[in-house]
């Protein structure tokens, strides 16, 4: 058992059901007016490595071919169709036919930005 601030936690759980009640009110107001399903959508399709591939490669290149993205991260390009079929769900990615190609593009600015913030976290750097 652990004395915190008059409090017993065994096991790194408390005892009593809630503390800060102001604090809680106020976190689920915030939640309240966050769309936290499409929030954690967006980060679990950012979550995988080849999507994450794709729009790092979009962010930094006008835009890319199916084929060229398919060498870029390695796939086949059935399953780089399905992975840029996702993002254009999403609205992050875009396309555009010319010929018999397909071309995507980023939709949005802020992915660059959004890619560089998880690079410095995962570097370790601050990001304030």
């Amino acid at each position: 058992m652990i004395d915190f601030g008059g409090i017993n936690v065994t096991n790194e759980i408390c005892e009593i059901t809630c503390i800060h009640e102001e604090q809680v009110t106020n976190s689920k107001e915030r939640l309240k007016n966050t769309n936290s399903k499409d929030l954690s959508s967006l980060f679990k399709i950012l979550s995988d490595e080849n999507r994450f591939k794709i729009l790092h490669a979009l962010a930094y290149e006008d835009q890319l071919c199916v084929c060229d993205v398919a060498n870029i991260i390695g796939a086949t390009m059935a399953n780089t169709s399905h992975h840029l079929q996702s993002l254009k769900k999403l609205g992050v990615v875009d396309s555009k036919k010319i010929g018999k190609l397909v071309y995507y593009f980023s939709s949005d600015d802020r992915i660059v930005e959004l890619i560089n913030l998880g690079k410095q976290l995962e570097q370790g750097d601050s990001y304030e």
